[in-house]
């Protein structure tokens, strides 16, 4: 998706499941929680299936998949105990997906603006990125904390087009709700190649195998 001839280039992504593999610690830290609160643990397979609609909706689903009722203050508190779980080891198995690096790099060095949008609350999403050294590469970051309203909501992706000071851009996420961010926000979308099986409707011609593909 060549912008040159409509304006600057910008790509605005998803982070978990779209630029690293988040799982893993987001999966210790939530059942950590639960565990200290006298839950069950879950799946981190399943805790992977459940990501993208921010922390707040992961230990919603968690406790309806265990079947155990809970009042909102009881969720929010919980929600805050996982958080502070997650802050303590935010990058300890968390990966980067291969070629993400090289080609956010790419990009950058092509004169291309780059932002993140993520139901990540902020500070967290400013200490993985510092801890997997690629934080220097985003002009504009923007977590679920950050913004009035969350995704879907297409104010959070527009948020961080307008941070990024362009008029126009593409965005790229591995989920239906990145899917329906963008389509509610009038923003192309795209989704990368190693998104979970039926996380995205989008056709095979709208995927990335690699995000250098942007280039093209």
């Amino acid at each position: 998706m060549n912008q040159k001839e409509g304006g600057p280039c910008a790509a605005v992504f998803d982070l978990d499941g779209t630029l690293i593999d988040s799982a893993p610690d987001m999966a210790s830290a939530v059942n950590r929680a639960f565990v200290t609160h006298g839950l069950d643990a879950t799946d981190p397979a399943v805790v992977a299936g459940l990501i993208g609609n921010g922390a707040h909706r992961l230990v919603a689903d968690l406790l309806a998949r265990q079947r155990i009722p809970a009042a909102p203050s009881d969720i929010e508190a919980l929600t805050d105990a996982y958080l502070r779980c997650y802050a303590e080891a935010p990058v300890v198995s968390t990966t980067i997906y291969p070629y993400v690096a090289q080609d956010l790099a790419a990009l950058k060095a092509a004169g291309w603006r780059l932002g993140i949008c993520t139901n990540k609350p902020q500070a967290l999403t400013h200490a993985v990125l510092a801890g997997l050294g690629i934080d220097h590469l985003f002009d504009a970051v923007r977590g679920a904390d950050a913004v009035p309203a969350r995704k879907p909501d297409p104010g959070h992706l527009r948020a961080v087009i307008e941070a990024l000071g362009v008029d126009r851009a593409v965005y790229v996420g591995d989920t239906e709700v990145d899917e329906a961010t963008a389509r509610a926000a009038g923003v192309p979308f795209r989704g990368v190649g190693w998104a979970a099986p039926g996380r995205l409707s989008v056709p095979e011609a709208e995927r990335l195998a690699r995000l250098s593909e942007l280039l093209t």
